[in-house]
């Protein structure tokens, strides 16, 4: 029998992962799990041409893992701020959910700063996450 952990690590959830995954010749999923290299890589290139968008189909399980580990738990879900910065990332709501009110606003008011804001985000937002609960559990 093996022990249970204390605190959940289940930062990243699959399900979303794989529906992200439907649009990961864009490079959402990866993204998602914290690969923005790739993810870059991936939406320039359409998934590598489809083909590591269809190796992906397979690697996610592996991906969801490594974000669970990599990414510190905590009140912020990760799949809610995701959610809201693919589908709602120019009005700034994501930024909002994370408590950061002022760059909210100003998202709002400027398309996520014309576009780059929302950029930069899809780049970060796991960090910024996970920063945030690190500081909190200090």
């Amino acid at each position: 029998m093996t022990a249970q952990p204390l605190t959940s690590r289940d930062t990243h959830s699959m399900l979303l992962g794989y529906l992200l995954w439907l649009f990961g010749f864009l490079g959402a999923h990866r993204f998602y799990y914290g690969k923005p290299v790739t993810g870059t890589i991936w939406f320039f290139t359409l998934g590598l041409l489809g083909i590591g968008w269809l190796i992906d189909l397979f690697l996610i399980p592996a991906m969801d893992r490594q974000a669970d580990l990599r990414f510190t738990s905590g009140p912020i879900n990760y799949s809610l701020a995701w959610l809201l910065l693919t589908f709602l990332g120019v009005f700034g709501l994501h930024r909002f959910y994370q408590g950061k009110w002022l760059s909210g606003i100003v998202y709002l008011l400027t398309f996520g700063l014309f576009g780059l804001g929302v950029l930069y985000d899809f780049w970060t937002l796991n960090d910024q996450i996970s920063m945030r609960h690190a500081r909190r559990a200090e």
